[in-house]
């Protein structure tokens, strides 16, 4: 049985789920979601390499993930000036936009939680 701070927690990321999906925009998947977040949060600078050690991904599963995110605009790549074998992964404008529309998502999704009050948990 889930507890009240549980169903509240997923209960918080399914609505800003149906909200994001709602909107009229890229559906991204966990793992673009999580390199996403990951570049823009952490300190740079940031590489194929390092993305796939920080989230435990293989490198091509996160170049894949760079590719979407390149062809939306979210990052781009540019190879490193010191060191030619390295390519860096920098943020965007419209990443930022993108990212900063999706905390409105999801403060949005909390104070509708909040609004509803604590509810019965139920059985997963």
């Amino acid at each position: 049985m889930r507890s009240v701070e549980q169903h509240r927690a997923l209960n918080l990321w399914r609505v800003a789920s149906v909200s994001s999906v709602r909107r009229d925009g890229p559906d991204l998947t966990a793992r673009q979601t999580a390199i996403l977040l990951t570049v823009y949060m952490m300190p740079q600078p940031h590489t194929v390499r390092g993305l796939s050690e920080q989230l435990s991904v293989s490198k091509p599963a996160v170049t894949r993930a760079l590719d979407r995110l390149s062809v939306l605009g979210f990052v781009r790549r540019k190879v490193d000036d010191d060191d030619r074998r390295s390519v860096l992964v920098q943020r965007t404008v419209k990443g930022s936009v993108y990212l900063s529309d999706f905390s409105e998502i999801i403060r949005d999704a909390e104070r509708e939680v909040a609004i509803a009050g604590p509810e019965q948990p139920e059985d997963l």
